[in-house]
């Protein structure tokens, strides 16, 4: 069965439209309301969609004048699509990424994950101050980098920051 494709009115007193371009190209196979041409009136640009699902046949060429109403193209509705035989893939062996380790943060390197990167919160920056513990020692866990008072507390446990918490007591007594 062919069903025909007509050109509607695009509006009151246009009675004449020109085929501006065919989207689909004659022989294509074409499934209901598809896109199938640009239409062109005096006051607007319609497009003209296939009513079914078949092999278009145009019967007017791009840039032609046609009344309203007329006939444009058919569709075949009997005609079944062609397979179109799709190129085949070459496979690639599939590359395994190494698993990506994200390492502990620590000042030197959180410098690089934002703004508040190895700046203490105000409880961690007295307690350093208090117990003269330097940022460079500390592990930083906080949310972008930053020195929280769990982490002063943690550095505070480690030999090196314990032999220095003494000597900042004893000079805090003798101001």
């Amino acid at each position: 069965m062919k069903v025909e494709i007509k050109v509607p009115s695009p509006g009151e007193s246009i009675t004449e439209v020109q085929i501006a371009r065919w989207i689909k190209k004659d022989g294509d196979y074409v499934e209901r309301d598809e896109e199938i041409a640009e239409i062109d009136s005096d006051k607007a640009t319609l497009s003209l969609v296939a009513e079914a699902d078949g092999v278009l046949k145009t019967l007017v060429g791009e840039g032609e004048n046609i009344a309203v109403g007329s006939v444009v193209c058919t569709i075949d509705t009997d005609a079944k699509p062609v397979a179109k035989a799709e190129p085949k893939k070459e496979e690639k062996p599939k590359e395994e990424k190494p698993k990506e380790v994200k390492p502990t943060v620590t000042v030197a390197s959180a410098k690089a994950e934002g703004y508040a990167a190895g700046t203490p919160s105000v409880a961690a920056a007295k307690m350093m101050k208090e117990n003269n513990v330097k940022s460079e020692s500390v592990q930083a866990t906080g949310k972008g980098g930053r020195i929280t008072k769990g982490d002063v507390l943690q550095s505070l446990q480690t030999p090196a920051a314990t032999q220095a918490a003494p000597q900042a007591r004893e000079q805090r007594r003798e101001k």
